[in-house]
This record gives structure tokens, sequence and C-alpha cells, in this order.
């Protein structure tokens, strides 16, 4: 009797290799069971919206206070900073979770040209910090009209429309 054994395929290894890299890199990147370090740089979130009259920056703020946020500009840099208190009491137990960051944070971003951080406004509503920029009025974009050339000399469009209209009218 003849017996026939398959060979294993060398794809078939393959695939279970790129099937484990696939969820070493998805248990450590895209769902992780926790994170054991933390990423300073998200400790304040924000949306940064440009108009042509201004830009908007929008923080999230939960648990914080107005009084515990300070926002300074130096050089082109907008920083926003903040400072909280540990407020967890001993008698309350040991953490089972502890992801509610308190201390201190720092963030910095480098604003566009052309902005004027002197007439910037913020407000505080419901945990979101808004902080609008004024843009500067030279470097707003301007509407240019065309007027038509008629004659050799340039002549305004609404002036030549006045025109007609006293023509027909006489």
């Amino acid at each position: 009797m003849t017996m026939i054994v398959r060979r294993p395929s060398p794809f078939g290894e393959l695939m279970s290799l790129r099937s484990a890299m696939d969820r070493l890199f998805e248990d450590s990147f895209v769902r992780p069971l926790h994170w054991s370090t933390f990423d300073p740089s998200v400790a304040l979130p924000l949306d940064v919206t440009a108009t042509a009259d201004e830009v908007t920056v929008q923080g999230s703020l939960p648990g914080y206070e107005p009084a515990d946020v300070e926002i300074t500009v130096e050089g082109g840099t907008l920083t926003i900073s903040g400072r909280t208190s540990d407020e967890r009491r001993e008698e309350e137990g040991d953490y089972l979770l502890h992801e509610i960051r308190r201390g201190s944070f720092s963030r910095s971003i480098v604003l566009p040209e052309g902005v004027e951080p002197d007439r910037a406004t913020a407000t505080f509503e419901n945990g979101v910090l808004t902080l609008r920029i004024p843009r500067a009025e030279q470097v707003k974009p301007h509407r240019i009209s065309i007027s038509p050339t008629t004659g050799g000399s340039a002549t305004p469009l609404a002036a030549t429309a006045g025109e007609a209209g006293s023509t027909e009218g006489a």
C-alpha cells in the first residue's frame, strides 16, 4: 500500500506568520489592553480651524475651571497650559482603573502668519475652551473689481451703467 503524504504549503506558514504579526500589531496599537505610558501631547486635544477672518482654536478641558488655564502667545507660538490638584482621598480605596489625568499639562502650536494675538478672545463653556484670534487686515483677502475698457480709457462698471441709464431717459 502506498501512502500519500501532503507536504505543508510554504504559503500556509507565511499566512500564519502574517496572522501573528497582524494580531501583535492590532493588540499593541489599535486596541491596547492598557496604556502604560502617558503621551503628554494628547493631554489637551485641539481642533484648529482657519477662515479668512480668524483662526479658531478649541481645546477639550473637562473638569477644569477657567482659572486653572493659562494662554500665552510668544514669537508666533500659542501655549495653553493648566494645572489641577489631585482631589483623591486615601479612604476612597485603590484604583481599579485610573484614566482621568490630574496635575499639569501644556500644549503648544505654531500659529499661522498674519494673526493678531493682542485682539484674541477666549471663552470657556461646558469644558471646551474656544480661542478666536483675528487675522490682520493686510493679510485678509481683498476683492478687486474689474472695470471694462471703453474707448481706450478704463471706466468703472457702475459709472457705465449709470451713463447708459441717463442717455436712455433723455
